[in-house]
């Protein structure tokens, strides 16, 4: 099925999109990769967390209310995956609601 690419859809001056772009995903994945498990069921990328995380933190959402903003929001969606705005809701709400922000604060604060 037609899945719309980000860059079709968004304002490139955004702050969202331009933030996205000094990111460098592979050290963030280097650097808090080794901090989650390697085995067990598949992960969602620890970008995915990371700005997740991010986002709630910047705009003071409640988790309810940051998974409300992703599913709306294609700024939220290149600022953290940079992919097709079509994603797999289902699962990024089960691992957020079900501890996966919990593991990734400990994570960043060192925890």
């Amino acid at each position: 099925m037609f899945k719309p690419r980000l860059e079709d859809i968004i304002n490139p001056n955004h702050a969202l999109v331009r933030l996205a772009s000094v990111i460098d995903c592979e050290r963030l994945d280097i650097e808090l990769g080794q901090h989650f498990a390697t085995v067990g069921a598949a992960a969602l990328p620890i970008r995915l967390m990371a700005g997740l995380m991010y986002l709630q933190h910047l705009h003071n959402l409640s988790d309810e209310a940051l998974l409300d903003q992703w599913l709306e929001s294609p700024y939220y969606h290149t600022s953290v995956v940079k992919l097709s705005f079509s994603t797999n809701f289902h699962a990024i709400q089960l691992a957020w609601l079900n501890g996966a922000n919990a593991l990734a604060k400990k994570v960043v604060n060192g925890c």
